[in-house]
């Protein structure tokens, strides 16, 4: 956990107040995921503002944290290494995401699905750290931005959401707001809500969410910081199905590595990174997508394509 207190966020700094918030809420729980949130916020600060004396000084105690926290998971690898730490985020990313949408579809609309689906947003933005995102993360950010929109006035003004994905329309979510009268508090900052913390799904062209692929029967993801409250009838000792897992692609008993494949460092890497992302899937028990994942990085080592 980081230990060294923040100052006050300085007016410059309102669009990163989430992401931090968001790291003191997963401190203990998820680490790893933590100590990146605090990567995006420090990386985004420094393009903001990094010469007025209020922003230095902020970046120098987040920077503080940062260096804490290395020191404190050293010997762990998604902290010591960006595609496991790449891996790790995207997971719990995806995880959070598909807890949300499932508590949707099954039209069970509470307070927690909507933070699920807004938090889930801003871990995606912070796999930006890695690199640029890819077309289905940002699409699934887009997607969850909205709905926790979407739900959130729809609650508020005693309608029923509809579930599921629907064309996207102009929603408006402040999360400060709807967390009101909470026992939450902002990131070691203790600001108050400011319209910046806003976030309005008619800045995001005009989309339609329809065809959206989401694999259906997905579950919270462990430590998730969303809790099932218990008027949506789950409890602690629900008893899960049985995961459904993947059959294996009958393809690859049979296939052979070609003397003329030639595998290049891109594929190396892409094979690395999908073994990665099995891990990390097997740290929430995750099998379907471990053995997805472990497909792909076999045939791409066979035949040389995905």
């Amino acid at each position: 956990m980081a230990a060294t207190a923040l100052p006050p966020l300085p007016p410059q700094f309102k669009s990163i107040q989430h992401h931090l918030r968001t790291a003191q809420e997963l401190d203990k729980r998820e680490p790893v995921v933590a100590y990146y949130c605090r990567l995006y916020a420090m990386q985004t600060g420094m393009k903001i503002d990094s010469k007025t004396p209020e922003c230095r000084k902020f970046l120098s105690k987040l920077m503080d944290q940062l260096e804490a926290m290395k020191k404190q998971f050293g010997d762990n690898e998604a902290i010591t290494q960006e595609i496991v730490g790449s891996a790790h985020v995207e997971n719990y990313a995806l995880k959070m995401f598909l807890y949300a949408d499932n508590e949707d579809r099954a039209g069970q609309f509470h307070k927690n699905m909507i933070k699920s689906f807004y938090t889930a947003s801003l871990l995606i933005d912070v796999l930006t750290v890695f690199g640029e995102l890819s077309e289905e993360n940002v699409q699934h950010r887009k997607y969850a931005r909205w709905k926790a929109a979407y739900i959130h006035n729809c609650l508020k003004n005693g309608e029923t959401p509809q579930p599921g994905p629907i064309g996207m329309e102009g929603e408006t979510f402040d999360l400060e707001r709807e967390e009101a009268g909470s026992s939450s508090h902002q990131s070691g900052t203790n600001q108050p809500a400011s319209s910046s913390s806003t976030y309005e799904a008619s800045n995001t062209p005009a989309s339609n969410f329809t065809g959206i692929q989401v694999p259906p029967g997905a579950h919270a993801p462990a430590n998730t910081p969303a809790e099932v409250p218990h008027n949506t009838g789950v409890t602690t000792n629900t008893i899960q199905p049985a995961p459904q897992i993947p059959l294996v692609d009958p393809s690859l008993y049979s296939a052979q590595s070609a003397g003329e494949v030639r595998l290049t460092p891109e594929d190396f890497a892409r094979a690395q990174k999908y073994c990665k992302y099995a891990g990390s899937a097997l740290q929430y028990e995750d099998v379907s997508t471990a053995v997805q994942n472990l497909q792909k990085a076999l045939k791409l080592l066979i035949t040389g394509r995905e």
